[in-house]
């Protein structure tokens, strides 16, 4: 039986069931409102942490995609806007007020339109960058869309790289054959293209005398010294050009170095006071056993203040005058490789007591990072075998404290811990992944572009921008190298980054943090992931091996014939591959990365797991790593490392071990700064086995 209400209780039914009741409606327009109020009180507390946050490549694309729709902030939606660029997304409408920023949205939609085909409206928005922004770095691409507009980049923007790509395109003419070659010679000689381009400068009757000596001068620093020299015609070279030309000739045949001493000798002795003389000088002194004739040729008044002849005597005379040299010269480069070759020499003879005072000769905390964590771990490695043990374990523990991971490093954590395992099987994939940091270039608009991830623009922006007229400082070097990654050129970049390394005796913590981070590049991580799980060997020795092989350039060739990122020889690249292979399939990532991988698990299998050997062998081969002697059970492996025959093997295999631990454990660290220098604490946790200084010179 249906149930009946009685008619008092069936409106109060209704005013809950019924749809159209106004009690009912009223209920509901109540839950509605705070529902709404409560959504727009979230959104609000998104948006306006989202309005607050700096926008960076780190923020998730969601993020973007949600400032970009709903910020009331328009120099925030324009940033989103940017950023979203990198993954594809069209800017439109972004080319608003008088920020630098606006001629970037300008110039993005601009090529925007031209990769479309629509030239009339990508012409237009070009004359419309050129119009309102007309020095903003932004404005060189406009001004190379008009070749009317061409001689006015060069002029204006001439170290810009749509100017250096303009003159590679410059066609003679009566008027300026050597135009584009000059100008590159002047303004970007590493440019692609620029080689060929200065040569053919060079081979014009055109160019002036002092024109000449730019010229020869740019061949000198490409390595191109017999080149150089047939550029000059003759004439006498410039101090600054027989700098670059005599370094150049240096690493030729024999007559070349002859020439090239030759050219560097003159420097010194004809213009002893010329800032250049006392370079040359150190290309001179630079052999581990110098000529000493040409030692005795220096003039005085340049052997007076240069360390690197006061070393070279000293290495001459046996060592004799070493503690002089590093007492006059405390802060020279060739007194810290003077240090290190000599105590080297002591430690291989066991003199424990020479190798202590002469580690001991130059302040501790003096040197740049890596310099410092070799000093501190054979610092302590010569008092332990002294007996002096807690003198020993102090300076591992202060190599513990304030060095990041690296082969001296994980040696000090070995004598302190006992910990020595080394595994480099194992692959698969890690955690591995960059991080994204700030640039503190020092100008506004190369940061900004920087943090909205237009890291080509940035480079642009800076190559504008940068000083000019002499020598970057450290700071500097160190935005460049980065700027350098950022832009695809691990060749120049990792060389600048390592060269600073190795020579910058006072950054700051952060900046030794920036130095070591930006140094551990992870290219071709999905290739070399894949490879590290097929073969069964970890992908941190992949990209060390890469690393330390070609600078992650994958189109290196060798004067030996290796090839590509893992620089593999044809013959062992088609012996593991069991087919030919063309130069063209070595340079390509895919194939190179897979048969180095397969190449150190056979090294691996040889060697029953040996780190040190596996590793030498892949520079030296296994058999020649076989007639040496091999490691003794009474014998530091450190002190076999160091006897290594081949220098350059010895170097390789600390560089690879150094890179490797260094891949292991990419965690940053925190600085102290209530220090300074390497005073400063890292006080991040590293908990790996692998825990070492930072990379060994």
């Amino acid at each position: 039986m249906a149930r009946r209400l009685r008619p008092e209780l069936q409106n109060e039914e209704n005013s809950v069931d019924g749809l159209g009741s106004a009690p009912r409606s009223a209920a509901w327009l109540l839950l509605t409102t705070a529902g709404i109020s409560l959504l727009a009180a979230s959104a609000g507390q998104i948006l306006l942490r989202s309005n607050r946050r700096v926008l960076t490549p780190a923020v998730p694309a969601t993020e973007l995609w949600t400032v970009y729709r709903w910020s009331p902030d328009p120099d925030q939606r324009r940033r989103a806007a940017l950023l979203m660029a990198n993954s594809g997304h069209e800017i439109k409408g972004q080319g608003w007020g008088d920020d630098s920023l606006a001629a970037v949205s300008l110039l993005l939609e601009a090529e925007a339109a031209e990769a479309k085909g629509a030239r009339t409206r990508a012409d237009a928005l070009w004359r419309l960058l050129l119009h309102r922004f007309p020095q903003e770095p932004s404005s060189a691409r406009a001004r190379q869309r008009f070749p009317e507009r061409h001689q006015e980049l060069l002029a204006l923007q001439p170290g810009h790289p749509a100017a250096l790509a303009t003159a590679v395109a410059m066609e003679p003419v009566d008027s300026a054959s050597h135009q584009g070659g000059l100008h590159l010679a002047r303004w970007g000689w590493r440019w692609t293209g620029a080689p060929e381009k200065i040569r053919q400068a060079c081979e014009m009757d055109s160019p002036s005398p002092a024109e000449r000596q730019q010229l020869a001068w740019a061949l000198g620093m490409l390595g191109r010294g017999h080149e150089a020299e047939l550029c000059l015609r003759g004439a006498v070279a410039s101090a600054e050009t027989a700098l670059a030309v005599g370094q150049a000739l240096l690493i030729g045949d024999a007559d070349q170095r002859r020439a090239g001493e030759a050219l560097l000798l003159r420097i010194a002795q004809e213009q002893p006071e010329h800032s250049a003389s006392e370079e040359a000088v150190r290309l001179l002194m630079a052999p581990l056993t110098p000529d000493s004739a040409i030692v005795e040729a220096i003039p005085s008044a340049v052997a007076e203040r240069s360390a690197a002849v006061a070393a070279a005597k000293a290495r001459l005379n046996g060592g004799q005058g070493t503690l002089n040299v590093l007492e006059k010269w405390p802060g020279d480069r060739d007194s810290w490789q003077l240090q290190w070759d000599e105590a080297r020499h002591a430690l291989l003879n066991e003199r424990w007591e020479q190798a202590k005072k002469l580690l001991e000769a130059l302040p501790l905390n003096s040197l740049p990072a890596p310099l410092e964590a070799r000093r501190l771990f054979w610092l302590g490695f010569s008092k332990s075998e002294l007996g002096q043990t807690a003198e020993a374990q102090r300076h591992w523990q202060a190599l513990l404290a304030h060095h990041p991971p690296g082969y001296y490093r994980w040696r000090a954590a070995t004598r302190l811990q006992g910990t020595e395992s080394l595994d480099l099987r194992g692959g698969g994939r890690t955690n591995l992944e960059s991080h994204w940091s700030p640039l503190h270039s020092g100008f506004t608009d190369v940061d900004a572009l920087w943090r909205l991830g237009l890291n080509d623009l940035a480079w642009d922006a800076w190559l504008q921008r940068r000083p000019r007229g002499r020598q970057l400082k450290p700071e500097e070097q160190l935005v460049e190298g980065r700027l350098r990654l950022g832009v695809d050129d691990p060749w120049n970049g990792l060389d600048q980054l390592w060269r600073l390394n190795v020579r910058w005796a006072s950054p700051s913590c952060n900046q030794r943090r920036e130095l070591h981070q930006s140094q551990n590049l992870m290219a071709y991580l999905p290739i070399i992931q894949e490879a590290s799980q097929r073969e069964g060997i970890r992908p941190e020795l992949l990209l060390a091996i890469a690393k330390q092989e070609s600078r992650f350039s994958a189109t290196i060739q060798s004067s030996a014939g290796a090839v590509g990122l893992m620089q593999l020889l044809p013959s062992t690249a088609t012996s593991l591959s069991e087919q030919p292979l063309s130069q063209a399939d070595l340079m390509t990532a895919a194939v190179n990365i897979p048969l180095g991988a397969a190449y150190l698990v056979e090294l691996l299998e040889f060697w029953d797991g040996d780190p040190y050997r596996s590793i030498a062998s892949y520079n030296a081969g296994p058999t020649t790593v076989a007639n040496w002697p091999q490691p003794r059970e009474d014998e530091a492996i450190e002190l076999w490392v160091e006897r290594i025959p081949y220098p350059e093997t010895r170097y390789y295999t600390k560089k690879v071990l150094d890179n490797l631990l260094s891949y292991s454990d990419p965690s940053p660290w925190k600085c102290d700064h209530d220090k300074t220098g390497m005073g400063e604490e890292m006080t991040e946790n590293n908990t790996t086995e692998q825990q070492a200084s930072q990379q060994e010179y």
